[in-house]
């Protein structure tokens, strides 16, 4: 059977497969997106990208997306040292739990957003009361890309705990150092990889989502109108430059953050 794998014509077709499944999913979608956004020429482009309603969609994506990422990064962390570190009843149901984001359809997830903080559920009657609301404003953007981004960080700094050698907290307590000082020195240096790689992911994820999102924020230009829904609403509008436009922007971002990743697992290694 080995014999059979390793022989040229299945090499060969193995190659051209995967290739073919890569182009078809992959690159001629990014290619799409790009036709589109110069199909009606270099004008019409630049016309659509300095639309000032594009770019306050963006800004706004970035800065609830950062918010979005900084909050997974603390509490992500957080639970993954907790999973890892502690014994306690429920601690494989909460294990599991936690990638249930990557299970559900996003539209579930701002579903349950809408039913548990909208104007009449519980909580979003004494948010009313209060003064201030959640749905249809950007903290219930910032709700929706946690929910939907949660899993990164956790699974990313978990196996980089379960990897760290006892032995050398042990010596750093030997000589003397105390917790703090062993967290500084010993553990959060074995888990600053994952907590950035994590956050990264986490940030290009809370950029492009959609599905949760689109339930829960408003349509208000620089208020809650994200990129996401801004690119929806331009398909909607036949607008498919415009929509293209901003796309492109989102496009650029990931695949620097993507490049960023690989830099940093590269680095990583050779260390």
């Amino acid at each position: 059977m080995n014999s059979l794998l390793r022989h040229k014509g299945w090499t060969w077709g193995f190659r051209t497969t995967i290739l073919l499944y890569f182009v078809v999913l992959i690159v001629l979608p990014i290619l799409g997106v790009y036709y589109n956004s110069f199909s009606l020429g270099f004008g019409t482009f630049a016309e659509s990208l300095s639309d000032p309603i594009a770019w306050k969609s963006v800004f706004l994506t970035l800065k609830l997306a950062i918010i979005a990422t900084l909050f997974n990064v603390a509490a992500g962390t957080m639970i993954a040292w907790v999973l890892i570190r502690y014994k306690f009843p429920g601690k494989a149901l909460l294990n599991s739990l936690v990638d249930l984001p990557f299970a559900l359809p996003t539209a579930v997830g701002g579903l349950m957003i809408l039913l548990l903080l909208g104007p009449g559920s519980l909580i979003g009657g004494m948010a009313e009361a209060l003064g201030f609301e959640i749905v249809f404003h950007q903290p219930a953007i910032v709700i929706a890309m946690i929910f939907v981004t949660f899993p990164f960080v956790i699974r990313a700094v978990q196996p980089l705990l379960e990897e760290l050698d006892p032995s050398e907290e042990e010596a750093a307590y030997t000589m003397g150092a105390k917790g703090s000082r062993v967290f500084w020195r010993v553990i959060f240096p074995s888990m600053a990889p994952g907590m950035i790689g994590g956050g990264m992911l986490a940030f290009s994820r809370a950029l492009a989502e959609f599905g949760a999102v689109v339930l829960v924020a408003g349509n208000i230009p620089g208020r809650t109108l994200v990129s996401s829904v801004f690119i929806f609403g331009e398909v909607e509008s036949d607008n498919p430059v415009g929509a293209a436009a901003v796309s492109i922007i989102l496009l650029t971002l990931s695949f620097l953050i993507l490049w960023l990743i690989n830099m940093l697992q590269m680095r990583g290694r050779r260390s």
